[in-house]
């Protein structure tokens, strides 16, 4: 199954959500995007600079990969 690489960038409105629920949650739903594609999540990173969270994900096509990062985001 194929490798992706996934990028986040979070808004104000989506930084405020990360400090009052914490990281969990947002792992928890790149998670279940992930399955619900038939995939599974390899590792997740919160980042300092251009981009604020980082995915790798095993997803079995492109259309998947669209799909969960549509989720991520």
């Amino acid at each position: 199954m194929p490798k992706y690489l996934f990028q986040a960038s979070y808004n104000a409105e989506g930084a405020k959500g990360l400090i009052k629920d914490g990281g969990s949650k947002r792992r928890k739903a790149a998670e279940e995007a992930a399955i619900a594609v038939g995939g599974k999540v390899e590792a997740f990173y919160f980042a300092f600079g251009e981009c604020d969270a980082l995915l790798i994900a095993d997803l079995p096509d492109a259309a998947s990969a669209a799909a969960v990062s549509l989720a991520v985001n």
